[in-house]
């Protein structure tokens, strides 16, 4: 289950508290303490494709948009 689906599920069960506390009790995702999914886009959220050279922690979408203005040249 990703994480937007989860918080889908959350908006919905706002109203019913008791099958909500079941629901975190056992669907909720789990603190990850390493792996590909512990890294996280700064500016979007994915998970892959993940550029944490020099701190800056964008996916590699995001970089393509950001490098320009951050000072990053591209190389032909």
């Amino acid at each position: 289950m990703t994480t937007s689906n989860y918080r889908k599920v959350l908006n919905q069960l706002g109203e019913k508290p008791v099958k909500m506390e079941k629901y975190l009790k056992h669907c909720s995702p789990k603190k990850r303490s390493c792996g590909l999914a512990k890294k996280r886009c700064s500016r979007c959220g994915r998970v892959g494709g993940h550029v944490s050279k020099y701190g800056l922690d964008f996916c590699r979408h995001c970089f393509r948009e950001v490098a320009q203005s951050i000072g990053f040249k591209k190389f032909k």
